[in-house]
């Protein structure tokens, strides 16, 4: 089927092209690795990860074509061999993406590969992440339908990917979702917006354990709603899985749930959200023997805030799957002008606090240790709050308009991270951190402008203090030109510079970017979606373009 449909794609795209559109996307990342002993990283070394092959790339393309009703399209990729710190099972080359897509009177038809998503995506999310190099695409067959205005049905059936291939087990869908006020012409003009959804997946994989009776079926059900009145809003989902025993949960048939509920209110200058979730024994996989990010079926939201500072990143959190209760409240004010604090231009102000800890676990009875293979696993009082704390986090950020020129943001952040819950690193315990940020940014002239970063985090554990330094020049729309350099003068061990000059060309859709320099090691991290990164030194060259 996956030839076939190939050669269909692009005979469609290539006899319909002068009727219909054809658009894509390109990209390819190449680095160069030099050695480097101050990060352990050389050919005398074998331990510290150097490649074998210098020079590594990845790359892919997207070709699409939409003509009326009918749309298809083909993904090529290839690593030759993958970046450092990419999954180990991207290796090659191939097609790993085509599709091809009817809609017609409310109906919509999707055969080859396709991401979706049901509700928040705690029950069923298919994505990409290119960064953590994440893909979790379904290959099979879906439908939706709208047979009622405001009525919205989807069903899906088909494998994951994984790699270059797909997993063994079989995923099945289906959603319905219900806007009230559309549904129900009588609610078509009050205020009040109300949505409502239900969700059922489930997958199937042949049991071949000679030690346990595995289920070779588990299904998952969930309900959701959304209600929208002026300037408020209010979400939440619930999600029951059944017995899945796994290598995540070490076999364990206990069921799984989730919540997740949200509120917020908003109006001109002030905004204020709440959230707070639930998670107990929700890894989800097409195939239970597997780990790391493979064959993921669903999405479990983290409810911490995402930094673009790179400070701010060295203590990401990632999703405990196996259970965690957590909450996060985020504040945004516009101090008004002319006042003292505001002056002329006002003042920005985004205050954020999350905390994650474990959910209640007890013992099942007396003699059964917590989580034994083969067994119930534990009991858990769903409202209680387990002792350890995982991960709390308080953030401020103040932005001042100074002129029409000149801007500064100022962040505070204070985290608590417990390394050995979230990533293993039993040695480094809880680590607290102090992170400031100062950001400036300046206009010179018409299309010239500077922008500089002034970064200091704290502690007293894991590898110590760190500093750092930006500026980056860009003279609209085509170039940019960055400096920076990381200091981690706090490290007992070892104190580590790293390097970094970078520089950038637009052209139309196309960009050129080139750096040179250290990259240290640590977790990166995307919505709670985690991957190691290895400490590297060398040449990178970046190209995307689009059509």
């Amino acid at each position: 089927m996956k030839n076939l449909l190939s050669i269909l794609v692009l005979c469609t795209g290539t006899l319909l092209a002068q009727s219909g559109q054809l658009s894509g996307n390109f990209q390819s990342d190449f680095q160069l690795y030099l050695e480097d002993e101050a990060l352990d990283f050389n050919l005398e070394n074998p331990s510290s990860g150097f490649p074998s092959e210098r020079f590594l790339s990845n790359g892919f393309a997207n070709i699409m074509y939409t003509n009326s009703n009918f749309s298809a399209g083909i993904r090529y990729e290839a690593y030759q061999n993958a970046l450092l710190g990419y999954p180990s099972g991207y290796k090659g080359e191939g097609i790993t993406y085509r599709y091809a897509q009817f809609s017609k009177n409310g109906l919509d038809v999707t055969v080859g590969n396709f991401y979706e998503q049901f509700g928040s995506g705690m029950i069923l999310r298919a994505y990409e992440e290119r960064n953590l190099g994440y893909d979790n695409a379904f290959d099979g067959i879906r439908l939706k339908y709208s047979p009622l205005k405001g009525v919205y049905l989807k069903s899906l059936v088909g494998r994951q990917r994984l790699f270059f291939d797909k997993g063994e087990g079989l995923v099945r869908g289906v959603d319905g979702e219900v806007s009230l006020n559309e549904a129900f012409v009588g609610l078509n003009e009050i205020k009040t917006q109300v949505l409502l959804g239900a969700s059922f997946v489930s997958k199937y994989q042949k049991d071949l354990n000679p030690a346990y009776n595995l289920p070779e079926n588990v299904g998952s059900w969930a309900s959701r709603m959304s209600v929208n009145h002026g300037r408020w809003n209010f979400n939440s989902e619930y999600v029951h899985k059944y017995n899945d025993p796994s290598a995540v949960n070490n076999y364990i048939y206990k069921t799984g749930n989730a919540l997740l509920m949200s509120g917020s209110y908003s109006k001109r200058g002030f905004g204020l959200s709440l959230a707070a979730k639930r998670i107990d024994n929700m890894d989800y996989r097409s195939e239970r023997d597997q780990n790391l990010q493979n064959l993921i079926i669903n999405y479990l939201p983290a409810l911490t805030k995402q930094h673009a500072y790179t400070l701010a990143t060295i203590y990401p959190y990632g999703t405990i799957t196996t259970g965690e209760m957590g909450l996060q409240a985020e504040l945004n004010y516009k101090v008004k002008k002319g006042s003292r604090l505001g002056g002329k231009y006002g003042m920005g102000v985004l205050a954020n606090f999350s905390n994650v800890y474990a959910i209640d676990k007890q013992q099942i009875d007396a003699f059964t240790p917590l989580d034994s293979t083969g067994t119930l696993g534990y009991s858990s009082d769903f409202f209680k709050v387990g002792e350890e704390k995982y991960f709390q986090e308080f953030s401020i950020e103040l932005s001042k308009k100074v002129n029409k020129k000149l801007k500064f943001i100022g962040t505070y952040i204070n985290t608590e991270y417990n390394s050995a819950a979230i990533v293993g690193y039993s040695y480094h315990g809880m680590i607290y951190s102090d992170i400031f940020v100062l950001e400036t940014q300046y206009k010179i002239k018409s299309k010239h402008s500077i922008r500089t970063e002034i970064q200091h985090l704290s502690t007293e554990q894991h590898e110590g203090n760190w500093v750092m330094g930006l500026a980056e020049y860009t003279i609209s729309p085509h170039y940019f030109f960055a400096v920076q350099n990381l200091y981690n003068y706090g490290n007992t061990d070892k104190k580590i510079s790293y390097p970094t000059v970078s520089a950038g060309y637009n052209k139309g859709t196309s960009r050129f970017a080139l750096s040179y320099g250290k990259q240290r090691a640590g977790i990166f991290c995307v919505g709670g979606v985690c991957r190691n990164v290895p400490a590297s030194n060398g040449l990178s060259l970046s190209i995307t373009s689009s059509f």
